[in-house]
């Protein structure tokens, strides 16, 4: 499976190749002379090895990493777990067309949850670049704290940035291949990298991914309800989450029928067992009265 979910993340280069603006093989080509176009159709397949998701399902995260938050005060990831799930995001704050475009979504999407940032679970955002700074990080919080239209969640954002080890290390535990690339400019400035989000239990293990930058609402919804490990959501929650099962392979919610059936079955057996049992006292407490009637005559 694992060679298939690499596969899943390379197919997202695309879309990271708007992110960092990268030169076109055909520029290049054009840049260095027919003798170069070689080199340049060997540097995409290159390039898709670098990047890629690797789900790494059940795999414990560093939580012992240093960081600083949007606000420069030094932080370890582990600040953020052991009450409450989390989703976390490998961004980097001054990209100009995929990472606005994840985040982005991925608010829409928490704006149809009905849990709340902060209360029920954590959004923890992390910085591929090491140049970016805690004031980069604080206007991307105020930034899509607005746009989310909940203020009182703000202590459940999280905008992070670090020093390159710990980046390298966190990327490597969850799977997340990045590369630098020359910008417009013509420096190593951007990143070429695939986009998801990550559901991180209490324990701060990796327990879902979603690939892309589109994330249906239903999806993270019964995510965190099971990344909790029972500790949010209600009852009803509890009968949807048996009814539909993460997918791995499609890194979706799937509609399991066999369980409705299940389900459908022993509600059958509650609702005739529980007009039998009616029955039944109705039909001792009549024998019961009957015997008691005076005999006449």
């Amino acid at each position: 499976m694992r060679g298939w979910t690499k596969a899943a993340g390379t197919s997202l280069l695309a879309l990271s190749l708007l992110c960092v603006g990268a030169p076109s093989a055909r520029s290049q080509v054009s840049d260095y002379g027919q003798k170069e176009a070689g080199p340049v159709r060997d540097e995409a397949p290159q390039l898709l090895k670098k990047v890629a998701i690797l789900q790494k399902l059940n795999t414990q995260l560093p939580l012992n990493l240093a960081f600083r938050d949007e606000s420069g005060k030094a932080v370890k990831l582990g600040d953020y777990f052991g009450q409450k799930p989390a989703i976390l995001a490998l961004v980097y704050y001054q990209c100009k067309m995929l990472c606005p475009e994840e985040i982005d979504q991925l608010v829409g999407s928490l704006e149809m949850v009905k849990f709340d940032p902060g209360k029920d679970f954590n959004v923890i955002f992390v910085s591929i670049d090491p140049t970016e700074t805690p004031e980069i990080a604080a206007k991307e919080k105020a930034t899509y704290l607005k746009r989310y239209g909940r203020p009182q969640t703000a202590s459940g954002w999280h905008f992070l940035t670090g020093q390159q080890p710990e980046i390298d290390a966190l990327a490597a535990a969850s799977g997340f291949g990045f590369t630098k690339v020359p910008g417009p400019d013509g420096k190593m400035n951007q990143f070429a990298h695939a986009s998801s989000i990550e559901l991180v239990t209490p324990h701060g293990i990796l327990a879902q991914y979603y690939l892309g930058t589109e994330y249906s609402s239903r999806d993270v919804q019964l995510g965190l309800v099971e990344a909790s490990q029972g500790r949010i959501g209600t009852p009803v929650d509890a009968v949807i989450t048996y009814c539909y099962r993460y997918n791995p392979l499609l890194n979706r919610h799937d509609l399991v029928i066999a369980r409705i059936v299940q389900l459908g079955c022993i509600l059958t057996v509650l609702i005739l067992g529980s007009y039998m049992f009616v029955n039944f006292r109705r039909d001792i407490r009549n024998g019961r009265m009957a015997t008691r009637k005076p005999a006449i005559g």
